[in-house]
């Protein structure tokens, strides 16, 4: 199925880092959640996008949008485990299909890097994103049991 997005949605490589910083700190900026800053989050960005367990899918020219994933190995499984860190579209750009774009693009990288599963940490207000990620395919239960699912976290 093509999105009218499809064609401006593409892998992120390390040089684009510095771009990659300044969505990320917009949104947590956004959420008035911490955030180091473009420089420290564009050199970190550069390291751990030029390895082989982080990957960063973009959207649009410049980006507006970003998917940020990083992949663990795992003992239930022959592939890894994709975590989705990160998933921001600028607000201006919302509600026009490059978010669903982004996600599909994860979802056919993970497909084709042999992941068995994707996570996504969602926090318990964010309603939209809880819509967003289920209109996609992804459950906050147990598809057999119904059990709902739950992050927990510390801080070190």
């Amino acid at each position: 199925m093509s999105t009218p997005h499809a064609s401006r949605i593409r892998t992120a490589h390390p040089d684009d880092a510095p771009r990659i910083a300044e969505l990320l700190h917009a949104f947590n900026t956004e959420f008035d959640t911490e955030t180091p800053g473009v420089d420290v989050l564009a050199r970190r960005l550069r390291t751990l996008l030029a390895g082989p367990s982080t990957f960063a899918v973009l959207g649009d020219e410049p980006a507006v949008g970003v998917a940020l994933v990083t992949l663990r190995p795992n003992v239930w499984s022959e592939g890894p485990v994709a975590l989705l860190d990160e998933m921001y579209v600028d607000p201006t750009e919302r509600g026009d299909g490059i978010g669903g774009a982004i996600l599909q693009a994860v979802v056919e990288a993970c497909q084709r890097l042999g992941v068995a599963e994707i996570e996504i940490n969602v926090d318990e207000s964010d309603a939209d994103a809880m819509r967003f990620y289920e209109r996609h395919g992804f459950r906050g239960a147990d598809p057999d049991t119904g059990e709902r699912a739950f992050y927990f976290s510390r801080t070190l």
